[in-house]
């Protein structure tokens, strides 16, 4: 749970300073050093939600008979 946390913390704050810092590099490549850094910051939510203590995303239901299902 601790390394879980420690993954989304770095994805988080990181996926920030790259937004952060995409205006400070050439012209060229200020949108994709942006989106890169909204995708880290939505990469880092869904990791958190994945991995979280009740599971967001986890359904008792699932197609694929895994784990979770009953």
């Amino acid at each position: 749970m601790i390394l879980s946390f420690i993954i989304f913390l770095v994805m988080f704050v990181g996926g920030i300073w790259v937004m952060g810092i995409s205006h400070g590099v050439p012209m060229d490549f200020q949108a994709l050093t942006f989106c890169a850094g909204l995708a880290l910051v939505c990469l880092s939510m869904a990791w958190m939600m994945r991995e979280g203590k009740s599971g967001a995303t986890r359904r008792s239901n699932n197609w694929d008979g895994g784990p979770a299902a009953n």
